[in-house]
């Protein structure tokens, strides 16, 4: 098969950020396009399961590992096409992500200076349409480059065709079909960021809602705040291991969402109130880790040397250096099912499941 073959690992927890995961049947590395193309039309012939690990950041894969070959992307580079007014950015899918943010930050390119910190690699943004502090990376992306493995094409998606949604993307809901090559974004060109939509970061500026600061500042400010939460990779994260934010933030139609607020009421008294957020679209988000902690989990909820709630964030389920994918999913179903029997709400998760089923409380 085209690639790097790499020396079989006896788990693929070596390679995710939550170091869970069990062993490959076969581990490649790969990097140009045409060597990626190839190889995933070489698994396909052969009949063979093929998965496309990144960073490994946003990923929980069964204890049993995978019963196929898992290709690592490492082709990086980054190109720009100029115009007066923006800049369309492409870069290649193996690119680390927050490079990439530090890099715009610092030739004052402006749109995704919010998504500083996001672990992982160019090719997996789009997938969940990474977003944090009121920016999600859909609302960059000019187009993507995949290899589309059922129609045997090398296509460029626009937006439209992408299918995005809250932490969501046709890519997500066709696992396997597309082999992301290369993401183009536009950005501004401007040292100042967008308006701050988001009240925490707002805060943290110094600023009022919907004012713009230096890109760098905002860049800093988001680094610290996702910092105090845990969310940030690195040596110092390394004994209590994470894939992030394990839960999405529900978003709820109007009328359950005032369903929500009475049972809210109910449990916990006539003056509570749920943080809810009104969507553009008439749609209402709630906060996931609201719920959770008044279902009655805290934060480091769980076994201290296995798996349990991080203690700085109630969204982030970490591996203590103990734990079990099995474990990991037994806790998770825990909460999810402590939200919709108190509240009535249904929780999803956030990572990419692989050789896993989610099975959705409620």
């Amino acid at each position: 098969m085209p690639g790097i073959q790499l020396p079989l690992t006896t788990s693929l927890s070596e390679f995710t950020s939550l170091r869970l995961g069990g062993p490959p049947r076969d581990l490649i590395e790969v990097c140009g396009e045409d060597e990626a193309i190839e190889a995933a039309r070489q698994a396909d012939r052969d009949g063979i399961p093929l998965l496309v690990l990144g960073g490994g950041s946003n990923v929980v894969i069964s204890d049993d590992g995978f019963p196929g070959t898992v290709m690592r992307m490492r082709e990086t580079g980054v190109e720009y096409s100029d115009s007066e007014a923006d800049v369309v950015l492409t870069a290649r899918s193996g690119e680390p992500w927050d490079d990439l943010v530090g890099k715009c930050a610092g030739v004052g390119l402006s749109g995704v200076e919010c998504l500083s910190g996001i672990p992982g690699l160019v090719g997996a943004a789009p997938i969940q349409n990474i977003g944090a502090y009121g920016q999600d990376v859909s609302q960059s992306i000019v187009s993507v480059h995949v290899y589309d493995r059922v129609d045997a094409l090398v296509r460029d998606l626009g937006p439209g065709e992408c299918g995005f949604g809250y932490r969501d993307s046709g890519f997500k809901r066709s696992p396997g079909r597309f082999l992301i090559l290369a993401v183009s974004l536009r950005l501004s060109r401007s040292w100042l960021s967008g308006p701050i939509l988001y009240p925490q970061l707002a805060e943290t500026l110094g600023l009022t809602i919907g004012e713009s600061a230096p890109l760098e500042d905002v860049r800093s400010a988001v680094l610290a705040l996702r910092g105090r939460k845990g969310l940030l990779t690195g040596p110092e994260g390394e004994a209590m291991a994470s894939a992030g934010s394990f839960f999405t933030n529900p978003v709820l139609e109007a009328d359950a969402a005032e369903k929500l607020r009475m049972k809210v009421r109910e449990s916990l008294g006539d003056s509570a109130e749920p943080p809810l957020y009104p969507q553009a679209d008439g749609t209402v988000k709630a906060s996931a880790a609201w719920l959770i902690e008044r279902a009655g989990f805290d934060r480091g909820f769980g076994d201290p040397d296995g798996i349990a709630i991080s203690p700085l964030h109630t969204l982030v389920l970490t591996n203590r250096g103990r734990g079990s994918t099995r474990e990991l999913l037994a806790l998770a179903h825990e909460i999810a099912d402590g939200v919709s029997n108190r509240f009535g709400v249904k929780l999803h998760p956030e990572p990419v499941l692989v050789g896993v089923e989610w099975e959705a409380s409620g």
